[in-house]
Parts: C-alpha cells; sequence; structure tokens
C-alpha cells in the first residue's frame, strides 16, 4: 500500500480542519476483540469503566500502569475520519488498522474539544481525557513514517485523536450525531 508524504498530507489538512465542530457523526465503529484483530460494527454499546463493549480494552491492559491494568483514562479512542481518510489514502477499509474505535467526523482539537469536555455519541456520553493520544511503532507500520510523524507533529489539532473516558453508558450507531455537552 501506498503510503503518502508529508507534503501530500499538508495539503489535505484543510479538508480535515473543515469538520464541524458540533454536531458531527459517527462515520465507522470499530472493535478489536484481541491483539491485531478489528471488527467493524454498525452499533456498540460504550460502557462505564469499560469502553466499547466486546473490545480488548480491559483484558489487554497497560504497559504504561503501575499495576499493568487497563489506563483509566483511555477507555477509548476517537480519530477524525477525515484525518484517517487521509493517512490511509482513501481507502476506507484501512481505517481499521488505526485501532481507535470510533471514527468521527468531528473537530477533535485542544480549542474545540479541551480535556473535560463532555460528548454525546449517541446514547452515550464521553469525556476527552488528559491521556495524549499519539501515533505508534503499529501506525508507522500500517501507514508510513511521514504519517506517524504528521499525525504527531500537531498537539494542538490532535490528527492522531483522543483518548476518552465513558461516563454514561449507552448505544452508538454508525450515523450517530456528536454534541458537546461541556
Amino acid at each position: 500500500m501506498r503510503h503518502l508524504t508529508t507534503d501530500e498530507l499538508n495539503a489535505g489538512l484543510p479538508d480535515v480542519e473543515g469538520s464541524p465542530n458540533d454536531g458531527g457523526t459517527v462515520e465507522m465503529i470499530v472493535r478489536r476483540p484481541a491483539v491485531d484483530g478489528r471488527e467493524v460494527v454498525d452499533a456498540g454499546e460504550l460502557v462505564v469503566g469499560e469502553g466499547l463493549a466486546g473490545d480488548n480494552y480491559v483484558a489487554r491492559g497497560s504497559s504504561r500502569t503501575p499495576d499493568g491494568l487497563a489506563h483509566p483514562e483511555a477507555q477509548l479512542t476517537l480519530m477524525n475520519s477525515r484525518a484517517v481518510d487521509l493517512v490511509a489514502d482513501g481507502a476506507r477499509s484501512r481505517w481499521p488498522l488505526a485501532g481507535d474505535q470510533l471514527f468521527v467526523d468531528f473537530d477533535l482539537s485542544a480549542a474545540n474539544a479541551p480535556t473535560g469536555t463532555r460528548l454525546a455519541i449517541g446514547t452515550a456520553v464521553v469525556e476527552v481525557s488528559a491521556k495524549p493520544h499519539t501515533g505508534c511503532a503499529k501506525f508507522r507500520e500500517r501507514y508510513g513514517v511521514d504519517a506517524a510523524r504528521w499525525v504527531n507533529s500537531r498537539d494542538d489539532l490532535r490528527l492522531r485523536g483522543i483518548n476518552a473516558i465513558v461516563v454514561e453508558s449507552g448505544t452508538v450507531r454508525t450515523g450517530d450525531t456528536i454534541k458537546k455537552l461541556a
């Protein structure tokens, strides 16, 4: 698969920045039942303390917590659908490789959705956590070195996406609207 250059990624940035700042849309939901496993679903249950039901978030744990348990501020990850579409060179089938659960047409920038912002998604509510979400070695392998650098280059835009905490359990479906609550 072709990997885009930094210049190509920068050329697509205006489209990413044009994402709605409220009233965005859930474009794709992806469950990770096992490491490197991906399952695109039309609907999912977001559960307080667990994230997306059927995802391996809790079972996988984290090497970044002292006790090895799942990081409490990384129950769920959201990535801008325009950004993932750009790094995937327009191949929607490659979006799940990013490893995020929700791909949304929504402005996830720090200015629009700062830490603590609550988002209503379907019948669930999530809160943007303080834990940064950055491109890792797997992201670099799947989308290229330039893409990994690019998504990590602008902390203010959060091109790699955000971590979130489920604060009210509920159902989320592809096509659901995302609304800022606070």
